[in-house]
């Protein structure tokens, strides 16, 4: 089944807007970016009208808030930061045959080619159960014979999957995430809910992808995929639900999420309360007309 779901170079100084540097110093904040007790960091994708990828605004033009109150971005970067991600591939029976094929060619190319040399990735196979494949690795060797091994059987337990990747996520050493989840059918075998994987990614950063594969080859093994299910997922993390057909569209989605994370932003600021447990939201705006913001609505603040 087939969907498919930093430290930074440098930093800069956030400024406050010229009329208000007479009564606010220059705030420098060089902790990393990476979310904390202290720091909360968001990572924004920003399109303007055309839907291209806006990557040249400044600091000034983003507004952030936090539970509807606005906070001071502290840091800011609109340079690329390396990324640590999670790879779902799923390998239930209904991905026999060409699938297979086209997927594991598909997952090669996006993390040894489009992916670049400073990130890291793990890769979890799932069909009743998650089955991770590789820890946290950069090793192209690995990767190939961990996909040539894979033999499609079995259900689909994509949200077992995703909560099972959660920790590995949050143990990474880039301080970027993202996760990308590719099936072709409808969860069937998961122990836990939509509601549960909604909730255990309200507690990590991670941007969420999924390619959902809805084939004009029907199969009858196992349910349809759900975009509208996936999306619910992908939505509240600021990530995407692409709904694709064959091998072709799934490398041209792919190739677009490597694109995204290789032009996005990253904002910072101190969060105006301890690590309660409970949830906060998030708005991300940017000032300028035309154009569009995606970044994860809120998160648990929980102790690290």
């Amino acid at each position: 089944m087939l969907l498919a779901m930093v430290l930074w170079s440098s930093m800069r100084a956030s400024l406050w807007p010229a009329t208000a540097l007479a009564q606010n110093p220059i705030v420098v904040d060089r902790r990393p970016l990476r979310s904390s007790v202290e720091l909360t960091v968001v990572t924004v994708t920003v399109r303007d009208a055309g839907g291209r990828l806006a990557i040249d605004l400044p600091r000034d033009a983003f507004q952030i808030y936090e539970d509807g109150d606005p906070q001071q971005i502290t840091q800011f970067t609109n340079e690329r930061v390396p990324v640590g991600l999670g790879l779902l591939l799923d390998i239930s029976d209904s991905m026999f045959g060409q699938r297979i094929i086209d997927a594991r060619a598909t997952v090669e190319r996006f993390l040894l080619d489009l992916l670049k040399p400073a990130d890291a990735f793990f890769v979890m196979a799932f069909n009743h159960e998650p089955h991770l494949l590789t820890t946290w690795t950069d090793d192209a060797s690995t990767v190939r014979a961990a996909l040539a091994a894979l033999k499609p059987w079995g259900g689909t337990a994509i949200y077992d999957a995703i909560v099972r990747a959660e920790p590995l996520l949050d143990a990474r050493s880039r301080e970027r995430a993202a996760l990308v989840v590719i099936s072709d059918g409808a969860d069937t075998a998961s122990d836990h809910s939509l509601r549960d994987v909604r909730s255990t990614m309200l507690r990590t950063d991670a941007f969420v992808y999924a390619i959902a594969i809805d084939s004009p080859q029907r199969r009858t093994i196992n349910a349809r995929v759900n975009p509208e299910a996936l999306r619910e997922i992908t939505n509240q993390s600021g990530g995407t639900t692409e709904v694709v057909h064959d091998g072709e569209e799934l490398d041209a989605a792919t190739a677009r999420i490597a694109e995204e994370l290789n032009s996005q932003y990253v904002l910072g600021y101190s969060p105006p309360h301890a690590a309660d447990g409970k949830y906060h939201s998030i708005r991300v705006k940017v000032t300028r007309e035309g154009f569009k913001v995606r970044a994860r609505n809120g998160y648990v603040a929980t102790p690290r």
